[in-house]
């Protein structure tokens, strides 16, 4: 599979059991449908994210971007827990790709992110 951003060789990359591809070039990360929320949960999986958290990655944005799965024009997407993550995610086959670092920074939560879910589950 190539990636979706640089075209670069993507390589399987295998942590708790699930497989997801990781670009060569970019670091980019693919994941199939459902893969990510799971990997989210488990503690460690950032491991496989090799960019820094809260600096995505540097790779400009080709327009339009092409599901590597099913070749679909994949949209921008923004994760509603942490509205500063877009990602690109497929509207067919459900994949998703994060640039190097978005993987890390979706799966950790700062201090900042935490008081204000504990703020809002705390309010009447």
């Amino acid at each position: 599979m190539k990636c979706p951003k640089c075209q670069t060789d993507m390589k399987p990359v295998v942590i708790a059991g699930i497989e997801v591809d990781r670009c060569g070039g970019c670091g980019g990360l693919w994941f199939d449908a459902g893969e990510a929320p799971k990997l989210k949960m488990i503690h460690g999986s950032e491991a496989i994210d090799k960019g820094q958290a809260g600096m995505p990655g540097t790779t400009e944005r080709p327009s339009p971007v092409s599901c590597p799965k099913c070749g679909t024009q994949m949209i921008q997407m923004v994760d509603l827990d942490q509205p500063h993550i877009h990602y690109e995610g497929c509207t067919v086959c459900y994949g998703m790709f994060f640039d190097a670092g978005e993987f890390r920074d979706y799966r950790e939560h700062t201090l900042i992110e935490r008081l204000k879910d504990w703020r809002s589950s705390a309010s009447p």
